[in-house]
């Protein structure tokens, strides 16, 4: 039963993330590069929250006040990710030949295949760190369960915290779109109004994490992942035609224009 647990646990929290790598990502060394570079920048930011929580005895005692700053430091290192991408891009636009349409030259022309790789390598590295210890924990050969809790409440928290670390992979992948196209397209008067998005529902959704009846948290977690899909959908060039058409060419009604 532990087994069984420590895999769906697992699949369910981190298996989109590994399709994603696995269809996006993995056949490309490029792709491969910036997203485990991403990774490491979010790693840095744990590191440095940890150093803070460490030297700041208050922060240790409640979580309420050490999130707020774990959450601005991995923004922080989101716009430094994002700062660095665009220098490279510099180096990359001179490297490539203007002939030929390939991998780096794509990335540096498209922000939101930047930010959608970023905000990849920024999910999975938050979702291994908060599902890490669950999965520890329940890989057998028993679950002890939560301390003075019923089982059924040991096993309905375990489930949350895999759908809780599911949905901020997910909104890493939209903040770090809408980041980096905020960051890259500086005549958009609403780049500033997205960024104080992203920020402000980063915030948000991890006070929100801090409940420890998870199901209110998860139902308005999945809301704000709702309404960054959408927006990110609308940044990156989606449309409601672009869905009519794409429900058209799988429906097999589709017919391409004419010249």
């Amino acid at each position: 039963m532990a087994l069984m647990e420590f895999f769906g646990s697992m699949f369910i929290s981190l298996g989109p993330a590994i399709a994603l790598f696995a269809l996006s990502i993995a056949n490309n060394p490029v792709k491969i590069i910036l997203f485990a570079a991403a990774m490491f920048f979010w790693l840095v930011s744990l590191l440095i929250s940890s150093c803070l929580w460490r030297a700041v005895v208050p922060l240790q005692q409640v979580l309420a006040f050490s999130v707020p700053f774990a959450v601005i430091l991995q923004e922080m290192f989101r716009f430094l990710y994002c700062l660095l991408l665009k220098k490279a891009s510099v180096g990359f636009e001179k490297v490539v030949s203007p002939d030929k349409d390939d991998t780096l030259k794509v990335l540096t022309r498209n922000p939101h295949t930047m930010g959608y790789i970023a905000g990849l390598g920024f999910g999975v590295g938050s979702g291994l760190y908060s599902i890490s210890n669950i999965l520890s924990s329940i890989s057998g050969p028993g679950t002890v369960g939560i301390e003075d809790d019923s089982p059924n409440r040991s096993s309905k928290f375990i489930l949350e915290s895999s759908f809780m670390s599911l949905c901020f992979i997910l909104l890493h992948i939209c903040w770090g779109m809408l980041f980096h196209a905020a960051a890259a397209i500086y005549n958009k008067p609403y780049n500033i109004i997205l960024i104080l998005y992203v920020i402000f529902s980063h915030m948000l959704v991890s006070l929100l994490s801090l409940i420890y009846t998870l199901l209110p948290a998860l139902i308005t977690a999945y809301a704000v992942l709702c309404v960054s899909f959408i927006i990110a959908f609308y940044v990156a060039g989606g449309s409601l035609h672009n869905i009519k058409h794409l429900i058209k060419r799988t429906s097999g009604n589709w017919e391409p224009p004419k010249d």
